[in-house]
């Protein structure tokens, strides 16, 4: 007897999601203390520059949180991604260096990639993955936190070389913020394991910092008495279409970077000042560098309390210069 062959079609698989050329990053809002309900998780804060590493065919290409291509910038991160166990992927992480102490120093992470002269190769860089948006043909962003971590972790978990896991903890938040402060790190991040990945901040990530930090425009600086050495930067905030003088920083260098600073600043100097404002000794920069400064609070008047110098960045690299309201 002939087999009967069966006419039925089919059925049709869910056409698969393209790769997106650029994912707008989830951010993470500034809170006073970490969420006490189940269904957060948390992270260490790390300190260093956002990336998306996306894995396509035949290239990886290393996008910055502005979209900024830096893919020649971390040829390690690059080399590993190439061999992951992927066919294409977008991970959501951090690039850092880590001190003697395991911590993440943005000043050695600058220092690696050039910025400024120093010993620091820029193969001590480490990506930290702590999302997976894409993998292999499916958008993951319409799943949690949970799932996403669930296919990520396979991915890159053990892993001791530039391409790591970003751990979560199951904690109490408020003694792993208490543990993270002790240790000297920025702070912690709380996630809601159940919330879908979504562009742009909102209350499902939250961000407890262990002091205020924050990036500012520098718009000028005063001369140290020792030649050639910075005494003090002047920086701004964004208000509205404008930059608003926000105070000064006057610490947090040594005296090597001193003049490293000051030697860059002399070179963008204008005569043409930024903001509204007259101190004897002022000179004025283009608006063309970010400070990442480190403060307890703000004064009566508008400015920086007790501010101390973190980091630089290129103003084309940053959009998260501080606003005022």
């Amino acid at each position: 007897m002939a087999r009967r062959t069966s006419k039925k079609k089919p059925p049709d698989l869910p056409p698969l999601d393209p790769i997106p050329a650029r994912v707008d990053p989830c951010l993470a809002t500034l809170v006073g203390e970490p969420p006490k309900r189940p269904d957060w998780a948390f992270e260490v804060k790390w300190d260093g520059y956002r990336l998306a590493v996306h894995i396509e065919p035949g290239r990886v290409r290393i996008l910055t949180r502005g979209g900024y291509d830096w893919t020649e910038r971390f040829p390690t991160i690059v080399d590993v991604a190439r061999r992951l166990a992927v066919k294409t992927a977008i991970f959501d992480g951090e690039a850092v260096v880590l001190d003697d102490k395991g911590r993440s120093d943005f000043g050695m992470l600058q220092r690696a990639l050039g910025r400024l002269p120093s010993a620091v190769e820029a193969r001590a860089i480490v990506f930290y993955a702590f999302d997976l948006i894409y993998l292999n043909g499916r958008d993951l962003r319409r799943l949690p936190l949970r799932e996403r971590r669930r296919l990520l972790e396979p991915l890159v978990a053990g892993r001791e070389g530039a391409v790591r896991l970003s751990e979560e903890v199951q904690a109490d938040g408020d003694e792993f913020f208490r543990v993270a402060c002790e240790h000297g790190l920025e702070g912690i991040i709380a996630k809601h394991a159940e919330k879908p990945y979504r562009s742009g901040r909102g209350e499902w990530w939250q961000k407890i910092t262990c002091k205020r930090r924050d990036s500012f425009v520098i718009v000028g600086f005063e001369p140290s008495t020792v030649p050639d050495h910075l005494g003090r930067l002047l920086l701004a905030a964004r208000k509205n279409d404008d930059l608003v003088y926000v105070g000064g920083c006057g610490t947090g260098w040594s005296h090597d970077l001193s003049r490293e600073l000051h030697n860059v600043l002399a070179s963008i100097v204008t005569k043409n000042p930024a903001v509204s404002l007259r101190r004897k000794n002022a000179v004025f920069t283009e608006p063309m560098l970010v400070a990442e400064v480190e403060y307890r609070a703000w004064t009566d008047d508008g400015k920086l309390r007790h501010a101390s110098f973190k980091g630089i960045r290129e103003l084309a690299d940053d959009s998260t210069i501080f606003a005022l309201r």
